[in-house]
């Protein structure tokens, strides 16, 4: 009836999504620290739901839109939210808005890079049976642990230090997506340490919510 997949494979690049437009719609309302743990929440689901599309039986034609979708949702979770949830919290200065204008920039960019060098890597792995093991510059999924510990460290930090804070890491944030650095794909070990992270954060924001 509806174009596109709707298997189990893609469910969680859903999820995600879901969890980041809800995050938008909750930080308009000035519920900043729910918002943040959607952002949270959909970093959790970005950083599985390979790892599940992988499980599942798929055919060449749902592998290439699994490629595709999961760039299209990480653009507006990791690369859209972000900005709203700025703006929401009120950094709406000139300089403010350049440097959104230059993470999303660096977002799409590395998004579209990273399509690309995907394509070809996945011909090469068909010849050469090799698989890579690193990225080319830091992954947008990132951000959905370092904006919330910026923003967490805003409990300890004086107002005027945050102000400054927040932009500036979504700076050094954006130059480092498109950075021509190797860094190495997380694996086994890793995604346990950014679960407990993610967990840590969204308790800290329980906690100071109470």
């Amino acid at each position: 009836m509806f174009i596109g997949f709707y298997g189990a494979s893609v469910l969680l690049t859903y999820l995600g999504l879901s969890f980041a437009i809800t995050g938008m719609v909750i930080a308009s309302l000035g519920k900043i620290p729910v918002a943040v743990m959607c952002l949270i929440l959909a970093g959790i689901c970005d950083m599985f739901d390979g790892t599940v599309a992988r499980a599942c039986k798929r055919s060449e034609e749902e592998k290439k839109f699994g490629i595709q979708i999961d760039s299209l949702v990480d653009t507006v979770s990791f690369g859209v939210f972000p900005i709203v949830l700025g703006i929401c919290m009120g950094f709406t200065s000139r300089i403010n808005i350049l440097i959104y204008i230059a993470y999303a920039l660096a977002s799409v960019i590395r998004l579209a890079y990273f399509n690309v060098k995907t394509e070809e890597k996945s011909i090469f792995n068909k010849k050469k049976k090799e698989r890579v093991s690193y990225y080319y510059g830091l992954p947008v999924t990132s951000i959905a642990i370092i904006l919330p510990f910026t923003y967490n460290l805003n409990i300890f930090m004086h107002p005027k230090v945050f102000l400054t804070a927040y932009p500036l890491v979504m700076l050094m944030t954006a130059i480092l997506f498109v950075l021509n650095i190797k860094i190495k794909k997380p694996t086994g070990i890793w995604y346990v340490v950014c679960s407990i992270l993610a967990v840590i954060e969204i308790a800290i924001i329980l906690s100071a919510i109470r």
